[in-house]
């Protein structure tokens, strides 16, 4: 294929609307959120590996949190838990019986933190694979890939697919040594091709998903398509079409509690800060930015925890000092865990008193959000007093709360808590200690 060739198929990757590209790489506030949260819940693991306390399946463990922190990434990482199932008949991925097993993948995953050199990613690598463990191969690379990503591509079986059909390649999926040449051609392409992409290789391991599932074709390359293959195509096309209708519904829902957040902290008599994303949103003609501050004020934060604290959904703040007054995460789709984090690390960050913050779920979510507000880690903050707030309750209230409200404590009379629905011994066991 010619340089050219090459980038007209670059181009038409960046142009369709539809594409991971514009979908997930350059438009998703998950992919950004996601960073964060996959690091936390990595070190979580190496620790719970340390202390022998990881489990014996997958279900409820911090694996499994941080499987769903990518999984929720939708079309590019579909899938990418079902590797580290517990396999029972089959007893693979052999990490959850075999101790010795479980501790290489430990110390694998702390070798993997503790660096940025690359050598000393693929020399990690290298000796995990000497390990042999029955089950686990290159499916880990989807967490290297949030850890390093523009050292370590993301890897699945749509991906491998395409990357056969640009480069004429029979890779077969599996094993360690095909993600590495995987990995050395792709580096070296994207290379190549300058500043068409992304140093983020998450960027041209969608362009090779595409081509994999079959949205995109390599033109005067394949024959025909025959009347089989050319339904399939559609399906893909039409399964792509549905997804991202859902995720723009999801967008607007979230947008809607957003602003209604906005609307009623400024009735109270608060400054409003919304995520650096979100700003240039706007719903009903109403524009995010014309409502809220501009900037982040100086919480006098480190540079790490600024960049976080940057991403929460919003802020209220008191109007002539810019002090934090609450904050709020909503919870639409994504890791509940995650937005905990971020109001932890600003809670943490300010650490002058107990701050009452509040995530905003929808009625669905409960169960899960209080599996989540039982974690020790979360239990264990003196300084944040994490309650939630369910949409239903936000909108029948909403003129309540404007009307009647002197300050943001009129929110814990309708604020829930995990004390107000009690879990089932048997749900908490499915989590980790």
């Amino acid at each position: 294929m010619s340089p050219q060739t090459y980038w007209s198929l670059v181009d038409a990757y960046k142009q369709d609307s539809e594409s991971v590209y514009n979908t997930w790489f350059i438009q998703s506030d998950m992919r950004l959120k996601a960073f964060r949260s996959i690091r936390c819940g990595v070190r979580e693991i190496v620790a719970a590996i340390k202390n022998n306390r990881f489990g014996n399946d997958f279900k409820g463990s911090l694996l499994e949190f941080v499987l769903s922190c990518i999984t929720e990434q939708k079309q590019i990482f579909t899938g990418a838990a079902h590797p580290f199932y517990w396999k029972p008949k089959l007893r693979i991925p052999d990490i959850y019986e075999n101790r010795a097993n479980q501790e290489a993948f430990g110390q694998f995953l702390e070798s993997v933190l503790s660096t940025e050199r690359e050598e000393k990613l693929l020399a990690a690598i290298l000796r995990l694979d000497s390990c042999y463990i029955k089950g686990l191969g290159p499916a880990v690379a989807n967490i290297l890939y949030f850890l390093h990503p523009t050292l370590m591509p993301p890897f699945n079986t749509a991906i491998l697919k395409g990357f056969n059909l640009l480069f004429h390649e029979k890779r077969k999926l599996g094993c360690w040594q095909t993600y590495l040449a995987v990995r050395e051609a792709l580096i070296d392409w994207n290379r190549q091709l300058g500043s068409a992409l992304s140093k983020d290789l998450g960027a041209a391991a969608g362009l090779l998903f595409e081509i994999g599932s079959e949205r995109l074709r390599l033109k005067n390359k394949e024959p025909a398509l025959g009347e089989e293959a050319r339904l399939k195509r559609e399906r893909v096309l039409q399964r792509r079409h549905q997804e991202i209708c859902q995720d723009l519904d999801e967008e607007n829902h979230h947008l809607r509690m957003q602003m209604l957040l906005v609307q009623v902290g400024r009735e109270l008599g608060y400054d409003v800060f919304v995520a650096g994303n979100d700003r240039g949103r706007s719903i009903d003609g109403q524009s995010l930015t014309a409502l809220t501050l501009p900037n982040l004020p100086d919480l006098r934060l480190d540079a790490e925890t600024a960049r976080t604290v940057s991403l929460i959904d919003v802020i209220w703040l008191c109007h002539n000092t810019h002090r934090v007054v609450s904050a709020f995460e909503i919870e639409k789709s994504t890791s509940i865990y995650s937005g905990m984090l971020r109001l932890a690390d600003l809670a943490a960050s300010l650490g002058e008193k107990t701050w009452e913050f509040f995530l905003v779920i929808p009625d669905s979510r409960e169960k899960e959000v209080l599996r989540q507000l039982a974690r020790p880690s979360l239990n264990s903050l003196d300084n944040l007093h994490l309650r939630y707030l369910c949409f239903s309750d936000l909108e029948k209230h909403r003129e309540a709360i404007a009307t009647f409200g002197e300050d943001f404590t009129i929110l814990l009379k309708m604020a829930r808590e995990k004390k107000q629905l009690p879990i089932f011994a048997s749900e908490l066991s499915n989590y980790p200690a």
